[in-house]
């Protein structure tokens, strides 16, 4: 993890264009950048957040993807959640509890830090701001009913097939794909059985199985959903197409 020397200004946040974001007005933008710490820059395997520790940040992911996992103490992890720009880590840090999870960078990431008192102030001060925060919380808690859901009933293919529709979602919205549904992202087999509940094993021939049948192509280095309606429906997955969603 380094500083960054020159951080972006709130001004000229990249976020603001992103297609899947809803861009902060002029008095927002002034507001969080007299609020902002500065920006780090992490690799991939780097720890944002370690589970029980009581952070003084809360940060917002400007660039990467980052995975929240929560551990046992025979080292048997279950990776919870995927973070994707405009997400805010650390939530629970500002309200003063411990980190009941990691957070960890899947890929080079940059955030912007803050310092987590001051969202007592934003909160009172900004109560639209608040309220984003409020939202943002509650469409977490969305996204772990889906995944909770596909832990509980859905089959092996299904479940890959929803991270994967899923993950191609946030990236679209958040332009990090590419042209014909692809995404460059290392996710190991070994992380996709952490996130799904599956074996290695059964993680590997479902992965295959789908790829035979051209619902999901998933490697080392990328993901390729060939047809992202096609594959949503096979794994019961509502798109988010409509409304944006807020940024801090």
């Amino acid at each position: 993890m380094i500083e960054v020397a020159k951080p972006y200004e709130c001004m000229n946040c990249p976020l603001q264009d992103c297609r899947g974001l809803r861009p902060l007005d002029r008095e927002q933008r002034a507001y969080m950048q007299s609020i902002k710490q500065g920006e780090k820059l992490f690799e991939r395997g780097d720890t944002i957040l370690r589970e029980g520790d009581e952070a003084r940040e809360l940060y917002t992911v400007l660039e990467g993807v980052l995975i929240r996992y929560r551990s046992l103490e025979d080292g048997r992890r279950q990776i919870v959640n995927f973070m994707f720009p405009g997400d805010l880590v650390g939530l629970q840090g500002a309200f003063d509890e411990p980190s009941s999870h990691s957070v960890e960078a899947l890929i080079p990431a940059r955030l912007c830090i803050f310092k987590r008192r001051d969202f007592t102030h934003l909160i009172k001060e900004n109560p639209e701001l608040g309220y984003d925060v409020t939202w943002l919380a509650a469409k977490e808690e969305t996204a772990l009913e889906g995944h909770i859901v596909s832990l509980g009933q859905r089959s092996a293919k299904e479940r890959v097939v929803f991270l994967a529709v899923w993950l191609l979602d946030r990236a679209i919205a958040t332009g990090l794909a590419h042209d014909n549904n692809i995404l460059d992202i290392p996710v190991t087999q070994t992380q996709i059985a952490d996130m799904l509940g599956l074996s290695l094993v059964h993680t590997n021939r479902t992965i295959r199985a789908l790829d035979r049948e051209e619902l999901v192509q998933w490697n080392t280095r990328e993901i390729c959903v060939p047809d992202m309606e096609k594959a949503a429906d096979y794994a019961d997955f509502e798109r988010s197409e409509k409304g944006k969603r807020p940024f801090i």
